[in-house]
């Protein structure tokens, strides 16, 4: 992409009379600009992965002679003290004592997020023997789809090698089912490759593709059933409290099949439509479906596999060896959206307390003005947010926004923490003490919360930034658990060593820290996560952005954990202390 000026980016925006998706653009300096370069809709099933979207905007949002009322500047009452900034009657600045950050009114946005795609290959090895039983995970975590969840008829059943899930048939009449964690997707575009190491003898065995998944005695499944002749038949069932019923007939899709053979099974669920195909892996991928129906007893639920050896089949142990599980595209059947007109910025120095001519200039060239804030920079790189490539400064040539992984994976296919801002953008930084940091090649593309929260507000914001540990309150430290004490800025609130804060002053912009993990506590509560409060939904809940293991990367939705300040989720119950940079 190229270059694009601001005044080539008002015109864009000016022209608008709907809506403007989340943009990308190749920026001129550290601070990427926006432009109008559409995310693009998935492939399959689901609405866009994630998107910022204004109101219609009206000629006055891109003029400076917008506030031509006296600004009036008021100190509000409580702690931390603010100063309100009005034009007219009405808010248009919110400044904090202490603090660089500042609350603009502008233009109505709606953030939203959605289910990304995602492959398991099932690069790990599983489960962990050196962990005590109870701790152990049989399939682990799928790079970006969630956590596996293994039942029945025991543990051991299940382990994961090097590109490959098993599932070990030890007995017959007993469904194996492995599903993801996340019960919210409606409509799907989903397939999995897997085959069986024997034919069946005495009877069939079978491998499926669960969809709409409730619980193991409720979902919808694409099965293909293994007989001991060596056809192979596809079926596609429901099975609603124990009882199976068949959606369409049975359609034999290949004869004489050897063991060791791959089978592909794909699903498509768009609304109550359900199609399906299944093939030999290693041949083409017909073009039509096998079977194309519709039923509308389960919404929206998980995605998984089951295994089963019917009753009599006498080739047992038998084992069903899983190489790919894929999410080509889905949605949530209720993505998480926030919708406010509140915009973040941020000052050079921090508000003294006074308010002055050069703060009146700089609060009257912010009016309306629809130029990426710290909201649309955390939004940039949500899942399918476009690469963004500086054109010059420190990181001139690299990537510096776009869509963010968490890490690179362990033996274990666990995510290891320690991307930072640089790591991301695949470059060594210098900090103002000097320090210097070499890049880390399998972080590229990378950011662990603390990192997502240092490249919103230290790289494009400009916020300064320490190379590790630091106390001095004037640069942002490395770590979350010493965010929480030394951050640039004012505190908001913080815990009480019981409860979480109910935080009255929280603020779209502030930092939300957590002790989300009690084991690594010592004699004190550590804080181990950070976010950025993104605002109220639209069941009028408090969310927020944090960069996450099981999501692999930034997110505002409740996969793995509910980004909520409210209810009895991990996060609202473990809320420690809020920030304002």
């Amino acid at each position: 992409m190229s270059n694009t000026s601001r005044r080539s980016v008002l015109a864009v925006l000016a022209a608008s009379t709907t809506a403007l998706p989340l943009i990308g653009t190749t920026a001129s300096s550290a601070r990427a600009a926006g432009a109008a370069a559409p995310l693009a809709a998935p492939a399959a099933p689901g609405s866009a992965l994630s998107s910022v979207t204004t109101a219609p905007l009206d000629a006055t949002h891109f003029f400076r002679e917008t506030l031509r009322s006296p600004l009036t500047a008021t100190v509000l009452p409580g702690t931390p003290a603010r100063t309100e900034v009005t034009s007219g009657g009405r808010r248009v600045a919110l400044l904090t004592h202490g603090a660089r950050t500042v609350l603009l009114s502008g233009p109505e946005r709606t953030f939203t997020e959605n289910k990304r795609p995602f492959v398991d290959d099932f690069g790990r090895t599983l489960p962990d023997l050196s962990l005590p039983a109870d701790k152990r995970s049989y399939w682990g975590s799928s790079p970006g789809g969630g956590v596996w969840s293994t039942l029945g008829p025991v543990d051991t059943d299940y382990s994961v090698l090097p590109g490959t899930g098993v599932i070990d048939l030890t007995t017959d009449h007993a469904s194996r089912h492995a599903t993801l964690r996340d019960d919210a997707l409606a409509d799907v575009d989903v397939r999995s490759v897997a085959r069986f190491d024997k034919v069946p003898a005495g009877e069939a065995c079978s491998y499926a593709l669960s969809f709409g998944y409730q619980d193991t005695h409720n979902n919808y499944r694409a099965r293909l059933s293994f007989l001991t002749t060596g056809a192979v038949q596809l079926r596609v069932e429901k099975e609603a409290d124990d009882t199976v019923t068949q959606l369409v007939p049975a359609v034999t899709v290949a004869t004489g099949v050897p063991a060791g053979t791959d089978w592909t099974i794909r699903v498509r669920r768009e609304g109550s439509r359900i199609r399906a195909k299944a093939w030999a892996s290693a041949s083409a991928e017909p073009s039509g479906w096998a079977a194309d129906v519709s039923d509308s007893t389960f919404g929206a639920g998980r995605v998984g596999l089951r295994a089963l050896a019917n009753r009599g089949c006498t080739s047992l142990p038998m084992k069903l060896l899983v190489s790919r599980f894929q999410l080509d595209a889905a949605g949530w059947a209720e993505p998480p959206a926030v919708t406010h007109g509140h915009w973040v910025r941020v000052l050079p120095e921090p508000f003294g307390g006074t308010w002055t001519p050069e703060l009146a200039s700089t609060v009257r060239a912010w009016a309306g003005s629809t130029a990426p804030d710290v909201l649309a920079h955390a939004a940039m790189f949500l899942p399918g947010a476009p690469p963004v490539v500086s054109g010059s400064g420190p990181a001139e040539g690299k990537q510096v926004l776009g869509a963010a992984g968490y890490g690179y994976l362990d033996p274990q296919g666990r995510r290891y923490e320690g991307a930072d801002f640089h790591e991301y953008m695949n470059t060594g930084w210098t900090f103002p003490d000097g320090t210097y940091t070499g890049p880390s090649s399998k972080q590229v593309g990378n950011l662990d919360c603390s990192g997502y929260t240092r490249m919103v507000y230290g790289y494009h914001m400009g916020v300064p930034m320490a190379a590790g540990q630091d106390t001095s309150g004037t640069r942002i430290p490395r770590r979350s658990r010493d965010m929480a004490d030394h951050l640039p800025g004012v505190r908001v609130a913080r815990t009480d060593g019981v409860n979480p804060p109910p935080a009255e002053q929280l603020q779209p912009g502030d930092l939300v820290l957590f002790n989300a993990d009690s084991g690594d506590d010592g004699p004190t509560a550590t804080v181990d996560h950070v976010g950025i409060h993104l605002g109220t939904d639209t069941a009028g809940r408090r969310r927020f952005l944090s960069s996450r293991k099981t999501v692999n990367g930034p997110t505002m939705s409740d996969m793995g954990g509910a980004s909520l300040l409210d209810g009895t989720g991990t996060y609202a119950r473990t809320l420690h202390t809020v920030h304002r940079v």
